[in-house]
């Protein structure tokens, strides 16, 4: 399987602004003070609605680690129960068999609670998507109109929704808000790949001496509709049926094929966990940076606040 493009180009980060173009004949002075307030409202809107959905974010992946830890130690608990001391439960009738159980049980219950909180995500960052294409604001009515009207969707394919590349607030255009929402969006795209690679291998262990169950392949679909979801987050084809290989940022995935195991040493496991944990493509620096200068340009804080 191919790595595919990914969905959004995003700029370096030492890379600064270029000065805004000039406004378009097109885009009069009368029109850009009628248009600058309705994009601005908008911007702040969308903006502050991004910053929520990386607060739903964690929520939903701390959830979400939490409930796979709760796999990992029902499944080692498992496979270590026959070398476990009992103590003086040691002669009751089939107490490792019946604690056995119970763990399956609990396992279970983490495997369906872990794929809810897969599936949050997905849910956070198809929003994260809607919002970046819903920045730019459009003139509708006829020009001739004493009022102004403007619309979030374009009804006229020569309105680029953007005034003529003219700054919102100070400096930034719309264009230059996009990208940097884009590359947020883009970091959390590529960890929920890794996480669902993650979320695979957590799903499919089992020990074999209490049940057998069907492991998962990364190709499988984890819940219904869920292709459909990652295709709008670019992570999967509708063409070529196929899913983008996760990856480290900037990095290409050297693997064709992930073949997921059912029985895992408890360090690969705990490696898991760290590497969930870790959110190793969310660079969270660059994050505050970003929401930074959007702010400051918007004059809104949008930088976390300290627990």
């Amino acid at each position: 399987m191919e790595d595919q493009t990914p969905p959004f180009q995003t700029r370096p980060h030492s890379q600064n602004f270029a000065p805004p173009p000039s406004p378009s004949s097109s885009s009069s002075s009368s029109e850009a003070r009628q248009w600058r307030p309705v994009a601005q409202r908008n911007l702040r809107n969308q903006w502050s609605k991004l910053k929520l959905l990386r607060q739903d974010w964690c929520s939903a992946s701390n959830a979400g680690r939490s409930h796979a830890t709760e796999i990992v130690n029902s499944y080692l608990s498992q496979k270590y129960m026959d070398g476990m001391e009992f103590g003086v439960l040691s002669d009751m009738p089939n107490i490792r068999k019946k604690a056995s159980y119970k763990l399956l049980k609990q396992q279970e219950l983490n495997r369906g609670r872990l794929l809810k909180s897969y599936k949050d995500m997905v849910g956070v960052l198809t929003d994260m998507v809607r919002i970046c294409k819903s920045m730019r604001c459009y003139s509708i009515g006829t020009s001739n109109s004493p009022l102004a009207q403007f619309s979030f969707c374009s009804e006229d394919g020569s309105d680029s929704g953007d005034c003529g590349g003219i700054p919102v607030f100070r400096f930034c255009s719309i264009a230059s808000f996009e990208e940097l929402a884009l590359e947020i969006t883009q970091m959390f795209i590529s960890e929920l790949n890794v996480k669902r690679l993650l979320v695979v291998e957590f799903l499919s262990i089992y020990d074999e001496k209490v049940a057998e169950a069907m492991a998962l392949q990364w190709s499988d679909e984890l819940y219904e509709g869920e292709f459909g979801d990652l295709a709008t987050l670019n992570l999967y084809s509708a063409e070529t049926h196929q899913l983008n290989l996760p990856s480290l940022s900037n990095c290409k995935s050297s693997t064709s094929n992930i073949q997921s195991k059912r029985q895992q040493d408890s360090n690969v496991l705990q490696i898991y966990i760290t590497t969930w944990l870790a959110d190793v493509n969310i660079d969270k620096c660059r994050i505050e940076e970003i929401f930074g200068i959007a702010g400051e340009e918007m004059h809104v804080d949008f930088l976390e606040t300290p627990a």
